[in-house]
């Protein structure tokens, strides 16, 4: 019988050491009901009472108190790069009127590969390119209570 998580902890520098890790791109980490594989080659059976996001460094909580560590696997993405904080800004914004998965940082945004939105946004000037690397988006205001 696989063992069962059925809470989570955000991630903390608390130093403790977990059972094992399990790798999960960011769809996968959306997460409430399902079967998933630790890189030991155990199963855990995720069991949460409403969908969450987790992000690296979370835990999952088995039912015997032991702890499974998330890592963000990488993902192939495209980096976008703005001349300045305002047209960076703007670039967003296109990227949000389309509701794309973006991850958006201080000075670039990550986003999924897409060739017709890579055009559009070489277009509007950004400089694009390749990346493999974890993808941690951003998550709507609708996802705001389960943090």
């Amino acid at each position: 019988m696989a063992l069962r998580a059925t809470s989570f902890r955000r991630a903390e520098p608390l130093g403790d050491e977990p059972f094992g890790i399990v790798v999960l791109d960011a769809d996968e980490r959306h997460i409430r009901r399902k079967r998933i594989t630790l890189a030991n080659g155990e199963d855990i059976l995720v069991d949460f009472e409403k969908p969450v996001h987790l992000e690296q460094g979370d835990r999952l909580v088995l039912e015997d108190g032991r702890t499974a560590k998330i890592v963000a696997a990488p993902e192939e993405l495209m980096e976008v790069r703005a001349r300045d904080t305002q047209h960076l800004v703007t670039l967003a914004w296109h990227i949000g009127n389309r509701h794309l998965s973006a991850q958006i940082d201080a000075n670039r945004i990550l986003l999924r590969r897409d060739r017709i939105i890579r055009v559009m946004l070489e277009q509007l000037g950004a400089k694009v390119s390749d990346v493999t690397e974890p993808f941690t988006p951003v998550h709507g205001a609708y996802h705001a209570h389960e943090h």
